[in-house]
Formats: structure tokens, sequence, C-alpha cells
């Protein structure tokens, strides 16, 4: 695995412009065409939504376009969710995850063998709906609103380009990372603006070659560092023909760029 890491600015330093490249694995994901009656599975406010910026409207373009996404109220991915420690040591298990474009949120139920657990990060906050807060002896790493802010950003990348509250600068240059040539985008977080509320600085990454964002770089804060969410083999799902990646994985990495180890990949069935 080989690493590159490239200044973008101060406030998220040096680590969101860069990745160490590398491997990754993952597979297969579905989308969710029975209607169901949830409060976060909401459509866009198409006034709300305003003039689509050229780049943005790119990324969207290739992601299977504005009229689709507007009709992805809800996706639902079925996963078997493989859990890395850094000792080489691993832990399979089942989970489900529910992603609300629209609602900037996503929903994680699974069961262990002490019982069912559902999680949920809603517009930045994470919380225990139901049962474990913690897997059991198990620790991935980084923290859990972290990482499922991270796969929420790279799945729902294209309505995420369309956030209020925060600003998104594009890189006038790209850069190499692993072979492939990517523009990088920051996102910058306006703490005062009420819809940002919770959300972190992050960095997404547009590939040139498929004009899609297939990485998202995620300040964590603290010694936690960065993670890195990659997605991989992207196809049309369900109805509306969105892109989502069939395959993800997450790591984690110091505030150097440096990948510790892989936290989680997500084969989904």
């Amino acid at each position: 695995m080989s690493s590159q890491v490239v200044q973008m600015s101060n406030r998220l330093s040096s680590v969101i412009w860069g990745f160490v490249a590398g491997a990754f694995v993952l597979a297969g994901c579905v989308m969710e065409t029975t209607p169901q009656v949830d409060p976060l599975a909401i459509g866009p406010d198409v006034e709300a939504i305003g003039v689509v910026s050229e780049e943005s409207g790119r990324v969207i373009a290739a992601s299977g376009g504005l009229d689709a996404w507007s009709k992805a109220k809800k996706v639902a991915l079925e996963c078997v969710a493989t859990f890395y420690q850094e000792d080489g040591t691993f832990y399979l298990t089942e989970q489900r995850y529910e992603f609300f474009p629209w609602s900037s949120s996503v929903r994680i139920s699974g069961r262990e063998p002490s019982g069912e657990y559902t999680w949920q990060l809603q517009q930045g906050r994470f919380g225990v709906l139901q049962g474990l807060s913690e897997y059991e002896g198990l620790g991935v790493g980084a923290d859990k609103g972290c990482v499922a802010e991270g796969i929420l950003s790279l799945v729902t990348a294209p309505v995420r380009l369309l956030d209020k509250g925060v600003e998104f600068r594009w890189s006038n240059e790209t850069v190499n990372l692993g072979g492939q040539w990517y523009k990088p985008i920051k996102r910058v977080v306006n703490a005062d603006a009420p819809d940002s509320a919770g959300l972190r600085d992050a960095g997404f990454y547009q590939s040139r070659s498929t004009e899609r964002v297939d990485m998202v770089l995620l300040a964590c804060g603290g010694s936690r560092g960065v993670l890195i969410v990659r997605g991989y083999d992207y196809r049309l799902l369900g109805r509306g023909e969105i892109m989502i990646p069939s395959k993800i994985e997450v790591f984690n990495a110091d505030t150097t760029g440096r990948v510790r180890h892989r936290i989680i990949q997500l084969d989904v069935k």
C-alpha cells in the first residue's frame, strides 16, 4: 500500500488532501422499493435545492441524476459486516443499513448474542434507539457516530453536495492516488448554521474517470484522527436507478494521514 498526502487547508490540515492508496474489498447493495412509513423517508424540497452548481451537477449526473435521487427517500442495505482488530483478528456479523438521503440520516441495526440493537445518526447526532450501545468485547477503534457519518457521506455523496449550512470548496488541481486521478472537494462546516449541527469537516474525492465521489475523508477529531471511507463497483440500483457503491471499506488513519488499520468491511447480500 502506497501513501500520499496533499495539502488542502489549515483548518482540516494536510490529512484531508492525503490518502494511503491500496486494495479495498467489498460487495453488493440493494435498494428498498417497498413503500415504508418512516418519518425520515422524505423527499427533497425542490425549491430549497435551488440552483445546482456545475461541479455538483456533474457528480449527481454521474450517480444517476437529480430526478432519480429525488425519488430515493430510503435506501436499505443488508450487509455482512467484518470488524477488524489491530492484532489482525476479525469479527463477522450481520447489519442492516437504512440510508435516508434527504434527511441526512442513517439507521444501523443488527443482532448480537445478547440481543438486538438499533443505532441512528440523524443530521449529525448519533444515538442508541434500542439495545446495545457497544459490541460485546469489540472495539472498532473509532467513534461510531463518526463511522456512521463517513459511510452516510459516501453512499449519499450526490445529495450531501447539496447540503445547506456547509461550504464546498472545489480544488482546481487534481491529485493522483494509487494510480487514479481525483479532484478534491473540501466540506467546511459553518458552526453557526442550524442545518450543520453535529456535522464534521470532511474531504470528498471526485474520480476524474467516472466523475463520481467514491472516497471520503472525515475528521473525527482528537487522537482518533481521520477516517478514510472508500466505495467500489458502483452500479444502478432499484427503480430509481441511482448509483450506489457495492463495495465499501473504512480505515482508521492518524492525524498525519498514515493508515492505522482497516476497521470495517461491508459485504452487502
